[in-house]
């Protein structure tokens, strides 16, 4: 009797054990869903990449360059939706135009940088190297510091950098502690 009951126990332990690995398997096949900044910086991935085999001829992604992120940028501009005006529309330096003008709409410089960052991570994320990362090329700054300043220009608005706030409680600390008297 003994060796059955041991025999049922074995078949149930299999049977718990087959449960818990068709838990972990349902598991790994339904991750749990990336955040808004994953799923972006995915999709960002996948377009660069098709980009770059869409190109006359197909670039591998160990060859490219800055020059290819460059040219990527610059392709994503006839989808943009920020009209930047050129020095000869009279509607040049106006931060709320009058009328309509036909300048072509362009992508706007946050969103380029913002882009830039998501790719520069998704490179390492996806075996490239730091050191040579085409994203984090000086090429691409200077790139992203032009687009920038040249819209800041079109807009009559000049851009400002954001200045870092102070820790009020770092602030409130300094000012509350009490000098020491000299004897």
């Amino acid at each position: 009797m003994m060796s059955i009951n041991k025999g049922k126990e074995v078949a149930q332990g299999s049977s718990r054990s087959a449960a818990v690995g068709v838990a972990a398997a349902t598991a790994q096949q339904n991750p749990p869903p990336l955040s808004r900044y994953e799923s972006q910086k995915r999709r960002d991935w996948i377009t660069f990449g098709q980009y770059l085999r869409n190109r006359r001829p197909p670039v591998a992604l160990s060859q490219c360059n800055a020059n290819h992120v460059l040219d990527f940028l610059r392709y994503l501009d006839q989808f943009g939706k920020t009209k930047v005006h050129l020095q000869g529309c009279m509607f040049y330096g106006q931060p709320d135009p009058p009328g309509p003008c036909t300048c072509s709409l362009r992508q706007a410089w946050g969103s380029l940088d913002a882009l830039i960052g998501r790719l520069r991570a998704a490179y390492e994320e996806n075996g490239g190297s730091p050191e040579t990362n085409p994203f984090a090329n000086a090429a691409i700054r200077i790139y992203l510091r032009e687009v920038r300043d040249s819209q800041a220009k079109a807009r009559g608005i000049p851009y400002k950098k954001k200045k870092k706030k102070r820790n009020p409680l770092k602030s409130t600390e300094d000012s509350s502690s009490f000098p020491t008297q000299q004897p």
